[in-house]
């Protein structure tokens, strides 16, 4: 299966950035891509940086603009399209969504962000209330598509209920980069330990893993902090955590072909799923053990 992702630095024109998304989709598509994967909440600025009431104004319904538009688009291509979009499903009632748009242009299905973050630059909480859909694949055309979204990625939990559930791969829309104090001994640390973790998904569970970040630098509106320099670096690797493509800083389109028949030879040289001690894990399910 052909996988096309999408980069993207975006600024606060929405009209321009989901144009751009929309030329990328058309080229990866013209290039033989079968499933595209875009950034989390690619249509405009990654605006939790701060907690402003006005940005509520910015979430949409599912169906909606964003998926009528993509679509349409994904009908004409005949593509996958998977989205991260800022939903409204009630007032006061607002989730960070994945969807999955089939290539007939439907929704195939969503997955809202269960780990929402509270950090200084990533005031999640204040925008999102948890996801209550589980960690379900969602069953297309091109697979059964384990849908997770950014800070779900540090959780190997996450991973490993998705992998259970039937996931033939795993994949993160996501938003992450450096604050400028940092030292850049620091910085690398942690990118290195974004990237090791989603790769020891990959191995734990013997599936590739698609991670998808934004890039380019987004000021902080308050001026509290010197903003993000999203660090761009979206990878997908295969089963075993290799690396099949890795990408830079900076704007970036690209294709690459994965084995899904792959998973099942790997998960028969390292038998992970065998060997699971289940009724020794009933701990797993508490905060802490004292």
């Amino acid at each position: 299966m052909k996988v096309g992702i999408i980069q993207q630095a975006n600024n606060s024109d929405i009209t321009s950035n989901l144009n751009k998304l929309q030329d990328k989709v058309r080229s990866l598509a013209s290039e033989g891509a079968e499933l595209i994967v875009m950034q989390e909440l690619h249509n405009g600025l990654y605006f939790c940086q701060t907690e402003n009431p006005d940005v509520f104004e910015q979430a949409e319904t599912i169906p909606g603009h964003s998926t009528n538009l993509f679509g349409n688009l994904a009908k004409e291509l005949g593509v996958v399209i998977i989205l991260s979009l800022f939903e409204k499903r009630a007032a006061g009632l607002y989730h960070n969504t994945a969807v999955v748009i089939e290539k007939d242009g439907t929704i195939a299905g969503t997955y809202r962000k269960m780990h929402i973050p509270d950090d200084p630059a990533y005031y999640e909480k204040f925008y999102f209330t948890p996801g209550d859909l589980g960690f379900r694949p969602i069953d297309t055309s091109v697979g059964r598509l384990g849908l997770l979204v950014c800070w779900d990625q540090w959780y190997p939990e996450a991973a490993r209920l998705m992998a259970m559930s039937g996931a033939e791969m795993l994949i993160y829309p996501t938003a992450i980069g450096w604050e400028s104090t940092d030292s850049d001994d620091e910085k690398q640390r942690q990118l290195d330990a974004w990237i090791t973790i989603q790769r020891g998904h990959a191995v734990a569970n013997g599936i590739p893993v698609i991670a998808v970040n934004r890039t380019g630098y987004e000021a902080d509106p308050s001026g509290v902090t010197n903003g993000i320099n999203f660090w761009g670096n979206s990878f997908i690797c295969g089963p075993q955590g290799e690396f099949l493509f890795q990408a830079q800083e900076g704007e970036e389109t690209h294709i690459v072909e994965i084995d899904k028949k792959r998973t099942e030879n790997v998960r028969r040289w390292w038998p992970f799923f065998r060997d699971r001690r289940i009724e020794d894990y009933k701990n797993l399910t508490k905060r802490w053990i004292d």
